[in-house]
């Protein structure tokens, strides 16, 4: 049963405001007992006659017990959806389909662990952050955003890990820089066994080259847009490196959003490499 998605008619039992974000706690409970760190759910926005066909994929930020079972859900208003869903009131009703994705793998024994979320991915990281202390591994954050606003979850991750490195591109919270300014030395300082990570592409795409020149793993959250969250519309795709090296164009929401960072072809995201399978002239890459 964990992790099988089933659909879901969700009370909203309270709301929030989060500095520069949106959260929404949902009563959910065939969702919130299938839950893994990493999962995400898909919402119907916009009411039963709205034009708005599209669903919207929002990150899991905490699940509790309460009422048979609730969802947090952490977002930013960038649309008409994200919009509509900013101004749900509690005893409101949405649809949820859920959990959906592959989640985060956990270490089998207990290592030193480099959380790291820019903006509103750091949602992402806590549920793991508990899931990886109830193991007995060490975690440490690294968390960051444009300014102190937009920095998500510092309070918390204060409380639960070992150490937390703030940074802020505009220095109002923090180190004045990008995560990735300040990751080299979390990870020698901590002798980091394991990077995980939840932000936009680009930091992505950094944060991996960093874990890659430390020789330890990564595991990447992607942020791709989904327009169904269950591989049928094929809008959310990348390439990505397969165990036989050879490139595949991969569903975010259904073989994802969880990947091996060095997997991932982040300069090549947004086109179908020459040399993926079926693509023309179609060779493959192999892993060096």
């Amino acid at each position: 049963m964990a992790g099988t998605p089933v659909q879901v008619t969700g009370t909203v039992l309270t709301t929030r405001r989060v500095d520069a974000y949106h959260a929404l706690t949902v009563v959910a409970p065939g969702i919130a007992e299938r839950y893994r760190p990493g999962h995400f759910v898909s919402v119907a926005v916009g009411g039963p006659y709205s034009s708005m066909v599209t669903r919207r994929a929002l990150s899991i930020h905490d699940v509790k017990s309460d009422y048979g079972g609730t969802v947090e859900l952490v977002f930013t208003v960038r649309g008409s959806g994200t919009a509509w869903l900013a101004e749900r009131r509690a005893r409101d009703t949405l649809d949820l389909v859920g959990p959906l994705g592959r989640p985060f793998p956990l270490p089998r024994d207990p290592v030193h662990c480099v959380l790291v979320g820019s903006e509103y991915g750091s949602a992402v990281l806590f549920p793991l952050a508990d899931a990886l202390l109830a193991r007995g591994c060490r975690v440490d954050f690294v968390l960051g955003g444009a300014g102190a606003e937009r920095v998500f979850g510092a309070m918390r991750a204060r409380r639960i890990a070992e150490t937390t490195t703030l940074t802020t591109e505009d220095g109002s919270l923090g180190l004045r820089g990008k995560v990735t300014d300040a990751l080299p030395s979390v990870i020698a300082d901590t002798r980091a066994d394991a990077v995980y990570a939840c932000a936009p592409m680009e930091t992505l795409r950094a944060v991996t080259a960093v874990a890659m020149e430390f020789d330890i793993p990564v595991q990447v959250a992607v942020e791709e847009a989904m327009a169904c969250g269950i591989g049928v519309c094929m809008t959310c795709v990348l390439p990505v490196i397969g165990d036989d090296g050879a490139t595949r164009m991969v569903r975010a929401c259904a073989e994802g959003p969880v990947f091996r960072g060095e997997r991932v072809r982040f300069e090549d995201v947004g086109t179908i490499p020459f040399d993926a399978l079926g693509a023309p002239g179609g060779g493959a890459r192999h892993v060096s």
